[in-house]
């Protein structure tokens, strides 16, 4: 505020998380999300939502979101006239976009939302039963979540800081994948570590401990749909790789 700055929040993978209090969109001046395959919903493709802190500024989403259309103001005397909507700007000199989704997926997306704190409940726990069992490991560091915060688990992901066996992430991801058949991954580059930001002048970075955690991370499989079974198997299948990285 004091800076004059609008906060738009990338809230793509945190539907659900809480940061003292606010849920994620509704901390900043925007927020988006998007649901699709890889996020914590999908609504049968691409789809999204848009929340924003001014009422004024959000009378000037629909225009933006469908083409410039709406309705023409109501208590005409003949009501179809001149005609049953209009197109216009919100913005002055701003041309309006196409953004809105089918009503299908919109169905589907509004549904979906009615489940989220259960099904974030779900990931939380398992994220908690994993961490729990894997506390005997602390060379399996995860991240801290601090007081008074709600993480929703999108993604499992740990650091492993392998040094004092001369092992590396890759050494523990290659034995689960070979050995027990769990396929870790390592999750995204850092984004100045892709092509099309080092072939747009984007590739410098002084961001010491992001390079850290990407270059030692371990992202496990995490999803709703994997069965308890499954899930037991990943987590006795970790500790009989750590304690054969151990020696």
């Amino acid at each position: 505020r004091d800076n004059n700055c609008v906060v738009v929040e990338d809230c793509a993978q945190s539907l659900g998380a809480e940061a003292g209090g606010k849920r994620a969109g509704s901390i900043g001046d925007f927020g988006t999300f998007s649901f699709q395959c890889q996020k914590n919903i999908t609504t049968l493709g691409e789809g999204g939502i848009l929340t924003v802190r001014e009422e004024s500024v959000a009378e000037l989403v629909p225009g933006l979101r469908h083409n410039g259309g709406r309705p023409f103001p109501e208590g005409r005397e003949d009501y179809w006239v001149p005609a049953m909507s209009n197109i216009d700007q919100d913005i002055a000199g701003v041309w309006p976009y196409n953004f809105c989704l089918g009503e299908a997926q919109a169905a589907l997306g509004s549904n979906l939302l009615k489940r989220v704190d259960e099904m974030n409940e779900m990931r939380i726990a398992r994220a908690n039963y994993f961490r729990k069992e894997m506390s005997s490991y602390p060379e399996l560091v995860f991240q801290t979540v601090p007081k008074g915060y709600k993480h929703v688990y999108h993604l499992l992901a740990a650091k492993y800081n392998g040094q004092d066996t001369g092992k590396t992430n890759h050494d523990l991801i290659r034995l689960m994948s070979s050995e027990y058949g769990v396929k870790c991954i390592v999750q995204y580059y850092p984004l100045y570590r892709y092509p099309l930001f080092q072939k747009m002048g984007l590739g410098e970075a002084n961001c010491p401990h992001t390079d850290s955690f990407f270059d030692n991370m371990v992202s496990f499989p995490f999803h709703l749909w994997m069965s308890d079974e499954d899930f037991d198997y990943m987590i006795e299948s970790t500790q009989s790789a750590m304690k054969r990285l151990r020696g």
